[in-house]
């Protein structure tokens, strides 16, 4: 089947959130629809033109806009989203009242708190495709020293890049410790995908590192698909973490590194070029 439109993602929508316990990632949303619509990787592989994100991905944000401004849904800063006490009883809608609805909204507010709404809606689809643009535009051994930092900033500890051609795609390894008591050590790997990455991706991966490390982990600008994603947790077999290039882009921003956020009613973000060619 072709990718739904927005407005037949509403009720997808709504019955993926009560089936989830009325509060989902964005990440957690976008696999309970796409099981209920019952889509395949190819349609789940279709990336939005001169984007990074699938036209799955950028449909069923949209979906989620208008559900949330027709006041069945509400969203918090790190990407959670819940049923507003009208979400909670609602289980269907009609999609041409959510859309006269949320027209008739756009209509009576300002143009300028529209922009910032429109903004906040469109915000998590634009800043950080360009951001990935400006990454996928450096040499790929500062890539490497991106994802270093990263690990580094986000709490890893003795973490080396090796770079290591033909070795099942390794790229360095580090140590993460949990609550300074339990210390793992984990091998990852860096890929500048534009597309998606596949189960034999991740495959190749385990093959390489299998008793080498308690943990693995790849980083990629790109994202993974479904499959690839239940390879990464397979029962029995070695874990695999997944960053995809949306879960990076976020990372990068929290963690202040090439990205500063002006602070106003709706976050402006601004990708800091110059900072990725010095990395």
């Amino acid at each position: 089947m072709a990718i739904p439109k927005y407005d037949d993602l509403f009720n997808p929508t709504l019955q993926a959130l009560h089936k989830l316990g009325g509060s989902a990632s964005n990440q957690e949303l976008e696999d309970e629809v796409a099981q209920i619509l019952n889509l395949n990787e190819d349609e789940l592989s279709i990336i939005m033109p001169n984007q990074n994100r699938s036209k799955f991905s950028y449909r069923l944000a949209w979906a989620r806009s208008y559900l949330k401004r027709y006041g069945l849904l509400d969203n918090t800063q790190r990407g959670v989203w819940t049923f507003t006490k009208k979400g909670k009883e609602t289980k269907e809608v009609d999609k041409d009242e959510i859309n006269r609805v949320a027209k008739a909204i756009s209509a009576k507010i300002s143009k300028k708190k529209k922009a910032e709404e429109d903004e906040e809606t469109s915000e998590e689809l634009s800043w950080k495709d360009e951001l990935l643009k400006t990454i996928k535009d450096i040499p790929p051994d500062a890539f490497e020293r991106l994802c270093q930092r990263f690990l580094r900033e986000s709490g890893f500890v003795q973490v080396e890049v090796t770079g290591r051609g033909g070795d099942g795609g390794i790229d360095g390894h580090g140590v993460v410790k949990i609550g300074g008591l339990l210390s793992f050590h984990v091998y990852f790997q860096a890929k500048r995908y534009k597309g998606s990455v596949t189960a034999s991706v991740i495959r190749d991966f385990r093959g390489a590192m299998v008793g080498r490390a308690d943990k693995g982990l790849i980083i990629t600008t790109g994202v993974f698909t479904r499959d690839a994603k239940k390879e990464a947790q397979r029962d029995g077999a070695t874990p695999i973490d997944l960053i995809d290039g949306d879960e990076l882009a976020q990372g990068l921003k929290e963690l202040d590194l090439g990205v500063a956020v002006k602070e106003r009613v709706v976050e402006e973000v601004t990708i800091v070029s110059e900072w990725f060619k010095e990395i």
